[in-house]
C-alpha cells in the first residue's frame, strides 16, 4: 500500500515538474509589445538573421540614409517621367516622407552622441537602380518605378527591423523602431500600385481620369 502511494506521488510530482517546464517555456517563447513592435513580419526576406554589421549604428545609419535618398531620388525621376496620376501621388508622398526620414535620422544621430556623418549623395549600387529606372521605356515606367518600389521599402524595412531588434545604440534603436511602421505603409501603399499594374486596374482606372 505505502509502495502503491509513493509511486503515484512520484507520478504526480513529475507531471507537475512537466507541466512547470511546460508553463515556463510557454512564459519565455512570448513577446513583449515592444518585441513584436520590432520583430521582421512573415516575408521570408524579412526574417533572415541580422548581419553582425548591421547591429553598428555607423553602418546602419550609412545604409538607412542611402536608402532614404534613394527613394528621394526616385520619386523627382516619377515625377517628370511618370503618366499616372497614381504613381505621381505617390511619389511625391515618397519624396516629402523620406526627406522627413532623413532629418529624423540625423536628429537620431545627434540625441545618441555618435559621431556619425550619414552619405549626401546615393551609393554606387542605389544609383545604377536610378539609372535603370532613369533607362526604362516611357510605356513601362510607372510598373517598374512600382516594382522597384516593393523592393526598395521591404529591404528598406527589413533593416530598421533588424535594427530595432539589434542594434547597439538606443537613440537610433528608437528611430528604427519608430520609422519601420511608416515603411510598412509605404510597403503597402508600393504593393497595391505594382498590383493595379500587374493586374491592369490601375492602368485603366487611372485613364478613365482622363
Amino acid at each position: 500500500m505505502t509502495r502503491h502511494l509513493m509511486i503515484a506521488g512520484a507520478a504526480v510530482a513529475a507531471l507537475s515538474l512537466a507541466a512547470c517546464g511546460q508553463k515556463t517555456d510557454e512564459t519565455k517563447g512570448a513577446a513583449t509589445p515592444a518585441e513584436q513592435a520590432a520583430t521582421p513580419d512573415a516575408n521570408p526576406s524579412a526574417t533572415v538573421p541580422t548581419p553582425s554589421d548591421e547591429t553598428k549604428a555607423d553602418v546602419f545609419a550609412m545604409k538607412a540614409a542611402d536608402s532614404d535618398l534613394y527613394e528621394i531620388e526616385a520619386a523627382k525621376i516619377a515625377a517628370k517621367r511618370s503618366t499616372n496620376a497614381s504613381v505621381k501621388k505617390f511619389a511625391a508622398a515618397m519624396e516629402t516622407a523620406h526627406k522627413k526620414s532623413s532629418e529624423e535620422l540625423k536628429a537620431a544621430i545627434a540625441a545618441s552622441g555618435a559621431t556619425i556623418t550619414v552619405p549626401t549623395m546615393v551609393s554606387a549600387d542605389m544609383q545604377s537602380k536610378l539609372d535603370d529606372l532613369n533607362k526604362a521605356d516611357a510605356k513601362d515606367f510607372d510598373k517598374k518605378y512600382a516594382d522597384d518600389m516593393v523592393d526598395a521599402h521591404q529591404a528598406a524595412l527589413n533593416l530598421l527591423q533588424r535594427y530595432a531588434q539589434d542594434g547597439d545604440t538606443a537613440a537610433i534603436k528608437a528611430f528604427a523602431a519608430a520609422t519601420a511602421p511608416k515603411v510598412q505603409e509605404h510597403l503597402n501603399m508600393a504593393e497595391g500600385l505594382k498590383n493595379g499594374f500587374d493586374t491592369g486596374e490601375d492602368v485603366a482606372k487611372d485613364n478613365a481620369k482622363h
